[in-house]
């Protein structure tokens, strides 16, 4: 057989996004609920991708959502009898003290995440292999069957301490490579309430959601980085003056993006009074700019769940009125972010309350169509 040509099979690798690797943790973590016998053949999971994807920041969501412990471990920050145990002297023999940090309940769900694995040197690899990959510390201690065991690590390309992994403990994991994927972010951002500015300007410019092309050494634009930013903006008030927090924005995403950012918000104040549009108190107005409809559909979605709980049937008509004025891929985009749900319930709620309005039919008629391609685009 001739040896296949590297260019195809890096042709051929699939990468995966947050979302999907959300969905299969919840899956495992959803079988050894059900089945808890299969906890050692489920394989741990490894995820491989670059610093700010939100690879340990999936894993403790799926945790929250899906109500189970999560415990992590980071290996670069450990030594290893840290892992192994502390051996304590017992007449004619030595005992082990396990550390406390190990689920002991036999009736205990969780996940434990391994992170920045491939930062770790191999005498805590090494330390760590028992765990992951037989379950047990010798005979002192097994993991609960509940449990699932993931690691997170950096690869040789990312730029960042990446140390190889054994054949043995490669060929024991699933291996799943992350990759930054705007559309699921922006998701994740909508129903997690993010500042809409951020996500309307990743969205006008997607260059900037992830770039390593700069100097990594300081503030560059991720996933991570980004989420700070709108931390940043929400909690700024009147502590930071405007120079400031223009300083601290280059600080989280470098120079360039934080230029661009700000040049966008500067643009997207001048946008029509989106939260009095939704409350019927001023003439429905679409922004011309490209810029300003992003930050537009990216308010409109954000401000539609703002305020008194008995005016939120009168917000989702006016959302409906606005929305039939926007070309179909602007009011896919304000949809999506209205109706992200991401697995909580009262989000849930809120995706119904908008699928199930009397005026959804008319909007689907208007912009079906693209919202359809676009459903396809990400399924």
């Amino acid at each position: 057989m001739t040896e296949q040509n590297p260019t195809i099979q890096s042709r051929n690798k699939r990468y995966a996004t947050p979302g999907q690797i959300h969905g299969i943790l919840r899956h495992q973590i959803g079988l050894l609920g059900e089945q808890p016998e299969l906890a050692h053949q489920l394989p741990p999971i490894m995820l491989w991708g670059p610093p700010g994807v939100g690879k340990s920041a999936i894993v403790r969501d799926v945790c929250e959502k899906a109500g189970v412990d999560f415990i992590d471990i980071r290996l670069s920050q450990r030594e290893p009898v840290d892992l192994r145990g502390l051996p304590v002297p017992k007449e004619e023999s030595v005992d082990w003290l396990i550390s406390g940090e190990w689920p002991r309940d036999p009736d205990s769900r969780g996940i434990i995440l391994f992170d920045e694995i491939t930062a770790a040197d191999r005498s805590l690899q090494v330390a760590a292999y028992e765990l992951i990959l037989d379950r047990r510390l010798g005979n002192l201690y097994n993991l609960p069957d509940g449990w699932l065991v993931v690691a997170a690590g950096n690869r040789a390309e990312d730029r960042a301490v990446a140390q190889t992994f054994s054949s043995a403990l490669a060929n024991r994991f699933c291996h799943l490579d992350v990759e930054a994927d705007l559309d699921s972010w922006c998701q994740w951002a909508a129903a997690n309430q993010l500042h809409p500015d951020v996500i309307g300007f990743v969205r006008f410019r997607p260059e900037c959601f992830f770039n390593m092309n700069g100097k990594v050494e300081q503030g560059w634009p991720s996933p991570r980085s980004w989420t700070r930013v709108s931390s940043t903006l929400e909690h700024a008030g009147e502590g930071l003056d405007e120079d400031t927090l223009c300083l601290m924005i280059q600080g989280l995403v470098g120079a360039a993006a934080a230029t661009e950012f700000l040049a966008f918000r500067r643009w997207s104040k001048e946008l029509p009074d989106v939260p009095a549009m939704l409350r019927g108190e001023c003439p429905i107005s679409i922004p011309e700019r490209a810029d300003q409809r992003f930050a537009f559909c990216s308010s409109l979605a954000h401000h539609l769940w703002k305020g008194p709980e008995n005016r939120q049937q009168q917000r989702l008509d006016r959302f409906f009125k606005i929305s039939q004025e926007l070309t179909s891929d602007f009011a896919t985009l304000a949809l999506l972010d209205a109706t992200a749900a991401q697995g909580d319930s009262l989000q849930e709620q809120k995706a119904m309350d908008v699928f199930c309005h009397p005026a959804f039919e008319a909007w689907s008629k208007s912009h079906g169509k693209v919202f359809n391609q676009h459903m396809e685009k990400v399924a």
